[in-house]
């Protein structure tokens, strides 16, 4: 199999599990990370789409200009990305280490619900509640009239 090929399907497979971890995990440090995969695959891509075989580095060595050289902008902005995605994946991180303070959790299904809560305690007014929701029944324990 050629190389060009594999690392084009890590790239995309990469993409794939960063976007299924985003949509499909209710665990904010696994959306984190889906984040990260994504990320990481994005920059593998923009590698390959710029990949010539043969290609030098783009350095005069000696006063002679190689016949084909690599594009170094995509390699400059991928190296830029990267430096990036770091500084926001702390970000990220220490943002939901402030959740898991403030909320005891870091599910955020149930984050949302006690943030609308807080919310709605704040502005002094209730949650609105679906007409279509389930009614709860209330049953009688045996033994009560």
């Amino acid at each position: 199999m050629d190389t060009v090929l594999i690392l084009y399907t890590a790239a995309f497979g990469l993409i794939l599990i960063g976007s299924a971890g985003i949509v499909l995990s209710a665990h904010l440090v696994r959306i984190i990370f889906g984040i990260a995969l994504l990320e990481a695959g994005a920059n593998l891509l923009l590698l390959l789409a710029t990949f010539r075989e043969g290609n030098s580095a783009p350095i005069i060595v000696d006063g002679r200009i190689p016949v084909a050289m690599a594009d170094p902008v995509p390699q400059a902005l991928v190296l830029t990305a990267i430096v990036i995605g770091v500084v926001i994946l702390a970000l990220a991180l220490s943002l939901a280490l402030c959740v898991q303070r403030a909320y005891g959790t870091l599910d955020m299904r149930e984050v949302r619900q006690r943030l609308e809560r807080d919310i709605a305690d704040e502005a002094g007014i209730e949650l609105p509640s679906s007409s279509d929701a389930p009614q709860v029944a209330v049953t009688r324990q045996e033994g009560e009239a």
